[in-house]
């Protein structure tokens, strides 16, 4: 009787509950296995492409952005995650700064907060003017138009996390020593302003989520969730082949100019073998 209960309730969470990490790792690696693919189908193509991750503070844009791009090549897959404005760049169009790092053929720019951040952040705690938020919200959607017809492939994800959720992951960054740094000055003032930032969300999809350029929402209350079906989507999203590789062979050493080369290493320093 427990040996079937204990099988009925590995079901349920396989059906829905909490993914085990040995189900999640074998399809994290599936994944980004053909997020290699991919990548090759974007140098052998010359694709220029963007993805945006906007969301709430602590809903999981890092860890998602790490998933989708540990197995691939930061040279191809890049990640821009600017810090606040430099007095020099208040001045420039607001676009300039995101702009200079836009892609060159065979590239996937990943942008870990962009643009966006004047309809969310900058909104909600003050550091924009209405005039200045109402002409980005008109102007967004015709400068995201542009982008894409460039020929750029742009896509934008907001990961939504829940209010619980949030809360419990700021309770966990005060505490751990290895999460305190995620904890921004923005984060707990941000946290007092939950429906400010619903509202400003609301805005900002009602605004740009265009056919041009559409929003995809992702719920993140299940971060290994989020993970995959993110990545699984980002793969739909551009259709791929995989590239023919030359067979490689590799070459034996040569014994020309052989020599005793770790003899040669004696009395350097080396890193104490600790363990």
């Amino acid at each position: 009787m427990a040996k079937e209960a204990k099988k009925l309730e590995k079901q349920k969470g396989e059906a829905g509950g909490k993914l085990s990490a040995k189900k999640y790792a074998k399809e994290l690696r599936r994944l980004q296995v053909e997020l290699c693919h991919l990548q090759e189908w974007v140098k052998h193509k010359g694709l220029r492409v963007i993805v945006i991750f906007e969301g709430r503070d602590g809903a999981g844009k890092g860890g998602t952005i790490r998933a989708l791009t540990e197995r691939v090549s930061p040279r191809v897959f890049r990640l821009v995650a600017l810090p606040a404005p430099s007095d020099r760049e208040k001045s420039q169009m607001y676009m300039q700064r995101y702009m200079a790092h836009f892609p060159a053929a065979g590239e996937v720019v990943i942008f870990d907060r962009s643009w966006y951040n004047r309809l969310g952040v900058e909104r909600v705690m003050g550091f924009c003017s209405d005039e200045q938020y109402d002409r980005f919200l008109q102007l967004c959607p015709v400068v995201e138009k542009y982008i894409v017809d460039g020929g750029i492939l742009l896509i934008k994800y907001w990961l939504e996390v829940g209010n619980k959720e949030q809360d419990r992951r700021f309770a966990a960054r005060i505490t751990d020593p290895m999460r305190q740094w995620k904890l921004s000055p923005m984060d707990l003032p941000g946290r007092s302003k939950w429906y400010e930032y619903s509202l400003a969300r609301d805005r900002m999809l009602k605004a740009t989520d265009t056919r041009h350029a559409p929003w995809f929402l992702v719920r993140s209350d299940d971060k290994k969730r989020a993970r995959l079906n993110c990545i699984a989507h980002f793969l739909d999203r551009i259709p791929y082949k995989q590239v023919p590789r030359e067979k490689i062979k590799l070459p034996k050493r040569s014994n020309k100019h052989a020599y005793d080369d770790q003899a040669s290493l004696k009395g350097r320093r080396f890193v104490p073998a600790k363990h």
